[in-house]
């Protein structure tokens, strides 16, 4: 989902509103012009009859025209909706997004539709590292030959035959993705612009050797085979390819020391390879939504949440107490390391400035592994049998946000068009767990006081803000947000409902100067409508001198003084001559709760 806000109604709202708008603009009398008797209407020959659309032939006739109403419907909405995308391409231009394709999706009609979506947007100038799954390829291939696929754990136990299977199934997916690409965009009528060589370019994809893996080995007894875990992925070969324009297909096939080809599991390396290159997200496109115990979709999690709803899970979930295992020992290593270097962790523990080595693989974990760079496997019979949904998944999205990648991307592959639905609208069709949203943004306490009256001070110096006494900032201590980083209050702002109107008044909104230019304006405006879409609240308003231009750039609009509501009119010092904006509120359905409770 993405975290903009493109529109402040409905799409039925604004087909109908629309549809009024443009009637009555083209049913205005327009100037006729006579010749010999023949009249003429300037373009676009429409005008309204009786409340149908009429259109007027050379001979001065009447035509009815059915399909013209709609067609000009058709073109306003996709005006408008494509102005409204516009904040999510810039947003996204440039980022890098790691795709893990499950299998279940890979053998199926769904696939098609997903890479031309991906072929679209890396047209728009995001990067893709595509991780497609193989295992039920694997199985089905083993099954035709005579074979049982036998799985331990998170990983499968890779025979001679699994090996070949696997090598077979990742050369065939491999191909296949290669060739749905290759095409590029559709030259269907892009000749009227004119002709252009690069037209007929499809879109490069790159694949290599870019997995180092060694093998598992024995453990517990047990012989893995050829089955391989994560040891390197070779970070500035695959933003070569990036750089160079190229989707970078990584399968699950490694490569180690020796020479030798290891299967690997596919989230393992997916994980590890956002990880690695420190991707803005990484993307899940599964075969069904993440569903509450009431069967409604989970929009959103905080790492928090997804945290604490696996562990509650350890107990009946493998992959659960793998994923808690996993954590508690980063963590402790974290600890210890921190307490040698005395270096600090972030806030929230997802990053630790430690020290790598040169060969990219950093410390020694006993494996010759650096653990922050291990990925997180996801598989077994608990996986395959569904028990418990889709919580390996959510485990290996959880495990990534607290490695340092913002958002990750539960989403439904079966949905025509998820990829746009999910990036370029606000609340998406998918799930997203975010590891930063939000962070350190609190209600206002008494202790905040007077972090909160240093803040404003500069800028009621500046005739900015309204001076008020610590006295008055305590009455309405309340209704104010802070941010806090380190024990240090780093901005704040006040919302102020009118319950009767439904309405709220944003106000005293202000940054750190040491902190400006990090998005904490936007963190924490979006956090007041939020609030004030919990409240019920439906415009929010505000007084402004100096202020305009950064909140007309967030959806307000200059309002007159009837806007604001009669209790707040009677204490308006005029003397200011403040302007007025107003933003209406579109109904909240990210599932974002502000006390950090789950959807």
């Amino acid at each position: 989902m993405a975290t903009l806000s493109p529109t402040n109604s409905t799409p039925i709202h604004d087909y109908q509103c629309l549809r009024q708008s443009i009637c009555f603009s083209r049913s205005s009398a327009r100037p006729r012009i006579n010749f010999g008797g023949i009249q003429s209407l300037r373009s676009p020959y429409f005008e309204a009859k009786n409340g149908r659309r009429m259109k007027i032939n050379v001979f001065g006739e009447t035509e009815a025209s059915e399909n013209d109403d709609g067609n000009a419907v058709k073109d306003e909405l996709f005006v408008r909706f494509f102005r409204e995308a516009w904040p999510y391409f810039r947003a996204h231009r440039g980022s890098t997004f790691i795709v893990v394709i499950s299998a279940e999706i890979v053998g199926t009609l769904h696939l098609d539709p997903i890479l031309m979506d991906i072929s679209l947007l890396h047209g728009l100038g995001i990067k893709f590292v595509l991780v497609p799954g193989t295992h039920i390829q694997i199985d089905t291939l083993l099954a035709e030959r005579g074979s049982e696929p036998k799985y331990v754990g998170s990983f499968r136990i890779t025979d001679s035959d699994s090996l070949s299977a696997a090598l077979d199934a990742a050369g065939r997916i491999r191909i296949m993705i290669e060739a749905k690409l290759s095409p590029g965009p559709s030259l269907s009528g892009i000749y009227r612009h004119g002709d252009n060589d690069r037209w007929y370019d499809g879109v490069s994809v790159a694949s290599g050797n870019f997995l180092a893996a060694k093998r598992k080995g024995v453990v517990d007894g047990i012989d893995y085979g050829a089955t391989g875990e994560v040891k390197k992925i070779d970070v500035s070969r695959i933003r070569e390819r990036l750089d160079q324009d190229c989707i970078v297909l990584l399968n699950n096939l490694g490569y180690s020391s020796s020479g030798e080809v290891l299967n690997c599991n596919t989230y393992e390396v997916a994980t590890a390879c956002a990880l690695a290159l420190g991707a803005e997200k990484l993307i899940c496109i599964i075969d069904g939504p993440i569903l509450d115990e009431h069967g409604r979709l989970i929009h959103f999690l905080t790492l928090q949440d997804a945290d604490l709803l696996i562990r509650r899970r350890a107990k009946q979930s493998e992959t659960a107490a793998n994923y808690v295992k996993a954590v508690d020992q980063e963590d402790l290593a974290c600890a210890v390391y921190n307490d040698a270097s005395d270096t600090v962790p972030s806030l929230n523990g997802k990053a630790f400035g430690r020290a790598k080595f040169q060969n990219g693989v950093g410390f020694d974990n006993g494996d010759g592994l650096w653990s922050g760079e291990q990925g997180f496997a996801v598989g077994s019979q608990e996986r395959l049998s569904g028990l418990n949904g889709y919580l390996s998944e959510l485990a290996a999205a959880a495990f990534v946000c607290r490695g340092g990648v913002q958002r990750v991307h539960l989403l439904d592959g079966t949905i025509g068009g998820v990829l746009l639905k999910e990036l370029f609208q606000r609340d998406g069709v998918g799930t997203m767990v975010a590891s930063d949203l939000y962070e350190g943004m609190r209600m206002a306490a008494v202790k905040d006081l007077h972090g909160i009256k240093q803040l404003l001070l500069p800028l009621e110096e500046s005739g900015t803000l309204i001076k008020r006494t610590e006295e008055e900032l305590l009455k309405v201590l309340d209704s104010f947000i802070v941010v806090e980083r380190e024990g240090q209050i780093i901005a704040c702002g006040a919302l102020f409902p009118f319950f009767e109107e439904k309405r709220g008044e944003v106000a005293a909104i202000a940054v750190c100067p040491d902190c400006r230019g990090q998005g904490l304006g936007d963190k924490l405006l979006d956090y007041i409508e939020k609030k004030a879409s919990s409240l019920g609240l439906q415009i929010l308003f505000l007084l402004t001198t100096r202020t305009a231009d950064w909140f007309v750039r967030r959806g307000f609009c200059e309002c007159s003084i009837e806007c604001i509501p009669e209790e707040r009119r009677r204490r308006i010092n005029e003397s200011r001559r403040s302007k007025y904006y107003m933003k209406k509120l579109i109904p909240d359905r990210s599932g974002i709760r502000l006390n950090g409770a789950c959807a």
